[in-house]
């Protein structure tokens, strides 16, 4: 028997959550930024009084345009051979955090400003672990300039990663480079549309509202039908409200619009139902991303997703903690399981720590370990007359000849590695042993790892035409700036917020 799923919510709950969603959608409605998309969405049904920001959406609007989005989608990598079948069934384990600091004990602090190394490296960390399966702008990279990094980010994917990758839809110029460079690796925009390779992160800004920039590049990502999450990052008690029950009916409001207007850009547009939301720390007033209750919210969120039939995203594998401790490693592991028996199908944020400011390469491997660890607990236990071994059991027990145990059984030889999940990580030597091999601790042993794979992995060839191109197109992009970008998106605002925790001002060169 497999592993039942969490549960938080029954049936009646679903519907009560559902029905004060569709309340809070028809009378107070969504604020959204951009005009062009106010304006399409009422074309289309919605509902928007006059000088006023914000849309209604009817329940009926609601309900035929959610019947429009896919249950099943697939993802591919740059060169099309790695392929990922995203449905509300399957349950797959990535990074995504954009982590600013990388982990550095030779630095007072244990952290330094992460850089493009980090990044490509963190690439090739995913693409050999066996259990991670995409990856994004895991490490955002300080020595880069902010208006070229989706480029930079999207050259060193081709050469690294023969998986999916994704990034912040930040606006439509940003979303249309990657489009751009995608479809030259895929061999062309019709390759990209049918067998898409990138992933879009699209964050609504809790309370009820769509920014334009992430709107422009919705749009962009739609019309190419390359999937995007939507995916808020409330907070109980402060941007949300504190009960857990009002924050995902509050974040389920947001969720279901961002939905709604991808459709409305591209009907069948593949998305994920996705959260970031957890709560707020009510000592400190900073967010509690490790806590219980993100547990909690993501379960909701899982359930919420399968009750409108629509593929998951949320966060796990997550800790408040600033080192590499216990409760690193019991906020990690316990907000994993709750997303992964809840069943949401792209869980992340593998990798980090520091409420996902911070990431490292040892926790990339552990957080690999741990995804093959809880995948093993999906499997549940297998009862059938072979695996009960009646006929072992009494072989061994009543055997008269010396030294006959289960472990020279061919009964164990043939189940061992499916029943069991063996670590490559984990110590389970006795002290005496541990000590003869270096008392390592598991970061010690992470390190090694890291640096057996980073000194062995080779970088993906590009043909001489396609490097080209990819190099071309990156020169101009480099040649921008940064009024050029605020400019084409129609943003006037002095500052914007390109990725979590890092803002970008107008004035800045």
């Amino acid at each position: 028997m497999k592993l039942n799923q969490t549960k938080v919510l029954s049936k009646d709950e679903l519907e009560a959550i559902d029905s004060a969603t569709i309340k809070l959608l028809e009378k107070v409605g969504i604020k959204i930024d951009c005009e062009e998309s106010r304006n399409l969405l009422k074309e289309n049904g919605a509902e928007i009084e006059q000088n006023s920001d914000f849309v209604k959406f009817p329940e009926s609007f609601v309900k035929e345009m959610l019947k429009l989005v896919p249950n099943f989608f697939r993802l591919h990598g740059p060169d099309g051979t790695y392929t990922l079948e995203v449905n509300t069934q399957n349950v797959y384990f990535l990074p995504i955090g954009a982590p600013v600091k990388m982990h550095d004990p030779t630095r007072k602090k244990g952290v330094r400003k992460s850089i493009l190394q980090d990044t490509i490296n963190q690439m090739r960390i995913v693409d050999s672990s066996e259990h991670l399966s995409a990856s994004q702008i895991d490490f955002w990279p300080g020595d880069v300039k902010y208006t070229t990094i989706h480029t930079v980010c999207m050259y060193n994917w081709m050469k690294n990663l023969r998986k999916p990758y994704g990034h912040g839809v930040f606006g439509k110029v940003v979303s249309q480079d990657s489009i751009n460079m995608a479809s030259v690796i895929a061999g062309g925009e019709d390759e990209l549309i049918k067998r898409p390779r990138l992933f879009g992160i699209f964050n609504p800004t809790s309370p009820l509202q769509l920014p334009k920039i992430m709107t422009n590049g919705l749009k962009v990502f739609t019309n190419y039908k390359q999937p995007v999450v939507i995916a808020p990052e409330a907070l109980g008690g402060t941007s949300a409200p504190v009960t857990l029950a009002g924050l995902l009916t509050q974040t389920n409001a947001e969720i279901l619009a961002g939905i709604i207007l991808a459709q409305v850009y591209n009907p069948k547009s593949p998305v994920f139902y996705g959260s970031v939301s957890h709560t707020t720390d009510m000592r400190s007033g900073n967010s509690a991303i490790g806590a219980i209750e993100t547990g909690l919210i993501t379960t909701g969120i899982a359930q919420l997703s399968k009750f409108y039939n629509i593929p998951s995203r949320a966060v796990a594998g997550v800790t408040d903690s600033k080192c590499f401790d216990i409760q690193n490693g019991f906020e990690r592991f316990l907000t994993l399981m709750f997303a992964a028996q809840a069943g949401i199908n792209f869980i992340t944020c593998a990798g980090t720590y520091e409420a996902t400011l911070a990431g490292a390469l040892e926790l990339t491997i552990i957080d690999n370990e741990l995804a093959g660890m809880v995948k093993r607990a999906f499997e549940g236990i297998e009862v059938n007359e072979d695996t009960i071994g009646l006929d072992v059991i009494k072989k061994v027990t009543t055997s008269t000849q010396k030294g006959v145990s289960f472990l020279g059984e061919k009964h164990t030889r043939n189940y061992m590695k499916s029943e069991l999940y063996i670590p490559t990580l984990v110590d389970r030597n006795r002290r005496t042993t541990w000590f003869k091999k270096g008392a390592k601790d598991i970061i010690a042993t992470s390190t090694e790892k890291v640096n057996e794979i980073l000194q062995s992995f080779n970088e993906y060839e590009l043909s001489a035409d396609m490097d080209s191109k990819l190099k071309e197109y990156m020169k101009k992009v480099d040649q921008r700036s940064l009024e050029y970008y605020l400019k084409e998106e129609g943003i006037s605002a002095t500052s914007v917020t390109i990725v979590d925790g890092v803002s970008i001002k107008a004035d800045e060169k």
